[in-house]
């Protein structure tokens, strides 16, 4: 059984960065595609980000492109999501998960790709 942890959110100022982490226990994440997930108030949970297991590749929404930077070490068992230039619009709870058997094509699709969840970390950004 995989269990993610996640840390890192909190209330940050426009402009500002932050870096969010996902731990996880039970299960090496080696082997399997991570991705970021974010849900705002009101809408739907949309994928961020997504990074290959097999070379680290690393895909990005739209939305994410220019902020928004997806890493693991896999010594430490660990991704991370480094936002930078945050808005208010960036304000949502956000997610990491695993998929056992996708990868980062297949990533936008969460109710078939996700397999794990971690419990969310709020990040709100305002002045």
């Amino acid at each position: 059984q995989l269990v993610l942890v996640e840390s890192g959110g909190g209330l940050v100022q426009p402009g500002g960065s932050l870096k969010l982490s996902c731990v996880g226990s039970g299960k090496s994440l080696d082997y399997y595609d991570l991705g970021w997930y974010r849900q705002a108030p009101g809408q739907d949970r949309v994928g961020i980000s997504c990074i290959s297991s097999r070379d680290g590749t690393a895909t990005y929404a739209d939305s994410a492109k220019d902020r928004f930077t997806i890493s693991r070490d896999t010594a430490k068992n660990t991704f991370y999501l480094q936002i930078t230039n945050l808005k208010p619009e960036d304000t949502a709870r956000y997610y990491c998960a695993v998929s056992l058997n996708g990868d980062c094509t297949a990533h936008a699709n969460y109710r078939q790709w996700v397999d794990y969840w971690g419990q969310g970390a709020e990040v709100t950004v305002s002045s």
